[in-house]
């Protein structure tokens, strides 16, 4: 039976983010994921995860100016030391949370840069962090994002995404698969799934084209959920899509589609 996780910073947000815990757990989430903790006072996070009784699986380290419109900072050679800072915050947060890994995100691919340095600088990067997140006994994660939402991300497919991991070398990495992105980008989820399932650290969902509620667009969840069972996948799915309308009004796929 698959497991969900609410991705807080993508359902409820008809409430403010600290009331969000409430509402997932009054939908019958146990687990929740969002982007990014650092707005808020650790402690507040903490007291809603105790008193909903959630489970935090997953945050990601410090992507830049998310606001300006900056996907992540790892691939950018001008940005290392700000990348090391945010790794050790991420881990002194993340700790205080009890998550058990977090996601890098690679950025957009700047212009007029080699791609053979933004591969070395990620490469680099990832080493440091596995070997600092190691320490937390934390996992740590990329994540292929299609180049449709995000034009010029660097990092956009599965393959590429297993040979920079085979390049840092380090056994505390892992592929986050998201299955709204490599739609978009490769499809063949089923067969990805299960080729690299041991490489795969967290999947999380969306359907397609829309970005909105399992059910709503052409994938087949309904097949790809009992897939994930048979083959043995036995993490949480991150619930990282835009509802149609309200979070509540679309949550009824979890029943129609989990057999």
């Amino acid at each position: 039976m698959p497991r969900f996780a609410a991705n807080l910073s993508m359902l409820f947000t008809e409430h403010p983010f600290l009331d969000r815990f409430e509402r997932a757990a009054n939908a019958g989430f146990t687990a929740v994921e969002f982007l990014f903790p650092y707005a808020f006072a650790t402690a507040d996070i903490q007291a809603c995860l105790t008193r909903y009784g959630q489970k935090l699986v997953l945050h990601n380290l410090p992507a830049g100016d998310w606001e300006a419109g900056e996907r992540g900072i790892a691939c950018l050679p001008d940005r290392v030391d700000e990348f090391r800072q945010g790794v050790k915050r991420a881990i002194d947060v993340g700790t205080a949370l009890g998550v058990p890994q977090l996601n890098c995100l690679a950025g957009k691919a700047p212009a007029g840069v080699a791609d053979d340095l933004l591969r070395k600088t990620f490469v680099d990067n990832l080493r440091h962090a596995a070997a600092e997140l190691k320490k937390a006994n934390l996992k740590l994660l990329i994540e292929p994002i299609n180049t449709y939402d995000i034009p010029g991300f660097y990092l956009r497919g599965t393959a590429q995404a297993l040979s920079i991991l085979d390049e840092v070398g380090a056994d505390n990495t892992f592929v986050q698969y998201d299955i709204y992105h490599m739609q978009r980008m490769e499809g063949e989820l089923a067969a990805t799934l299960q080729k690299h399932l041991a490489r795969i650290g967290h999947v999380q969902l969306a359907d397609n084209p829309g970005r909105h509620e399992p059910g709503t667009g052409e994938i087949n969840y309904a097949f790809l959920f009992a897939h994930l069972d048979r083959i043995g996948y036995d993490g949480y799915i991150g619930c990282e899509y835009k509802p149609a309308t309200t979070t509540e009004a679309g949550l009824g796929w979890r029943q129609k589609l989990v057999m």
